[in-house]
């Protein structure tokens, strides 16, 4: 009950649904997912853990802060790390691990031009065509760590993803991902390196800005 409880926290606070910052009762979320106070507060323990939820002493569970400098963070070490983990995928990825890598480009690129990028089905896609990039590394422990960057990244574009939306009509991310998959298949692992920076750079860029004018707009907003 508790890693179900914890699952669908984590979900609400990646949408936004619970909202950075929020004081979290239990006896509140208890109503909300209709659940024992215990696993409610097992389930928060496990969050904190993992950067979701920050815990207050003597005073319960908030949902995590979030601000610019965490999305720069954030993006530089889950540049740094699957960096990394790409060029081992390059230098060591069989002939499976390529083909999968077409696949979940495939079923990315069909829905791209048609789905949203807050589009649940499309952040799937999208995270399991990064994901697969540097899946053939061989590291559980490296692809453990991105995982967890790439939710609290998926977090921001989440609370980014009116900019992201409107930023997408002048940018060629459909041809930023094929470039990036070119050049793995090329095995051409400087170049997919770089080009996966600069790919997370821009991504980096747009939420920075729409989350700093979001923090504009709070402060500007009458008590």
């Amino acid at each position: 009950m508790a890693s179900l409880l914890a699952d669908r926290l984590r979900q609400d606070v990646l949408t936004g649904s619970l909202k950075p910052g929020a004081r979290l009762s239990v006896r509140e979320l208890a109503e909300r997912y209709d659940a024992g106070t215990i696993p409610l507060r097992e389930a928060l323990s496990r969050l904190s853990t993992s950067g979701f939820v920050t815990a207050e002493d003597q005073r319960g569970f908030r949902v995590a802060e979030v601000s610019a400098e965490e999305v720069l963070d954030i993006h530089k070490q889950r540049t740094e790390l699957e960096g990394i983990a790409l060029r081992e995928s390059i230098r060591a990825g069989s002939v499976q691990w390529e083909a999968e890598l077409i696949a979940a480009h495939h079923r990315m690129a069909s829905i791209q031009g048609h789905l949203l990028a807050s589009d649940p089905e499309w952040e799937h896609e999208h995270i399991q065509f990064h994901l697969q990039l540097v899946s053939g590394c061989g590291s559980p422990w490296l692809l453990r760590f991105i995982r967890m960057l790439i939710e609290h990244s998926l977090r921001y574009r989440q609370l980014g993803s009116r900019a992201l939306a409107q930023a997408t009509r002048k940018r060629d991310v459909a041809g930023e991902h094929k470039a990036i998959l070119d050049a793995t298949l090329a095995r051409d692992a400087d170049l997919a390196c770089a080009l996966l920076k600069a790919h997370y750079r821009e991504t980096s860029r747009i939420v920075v800005e729409a989350i700093s004018a979001g923090a504009g707009e709070k402060a500007n907003t009458p008590q």
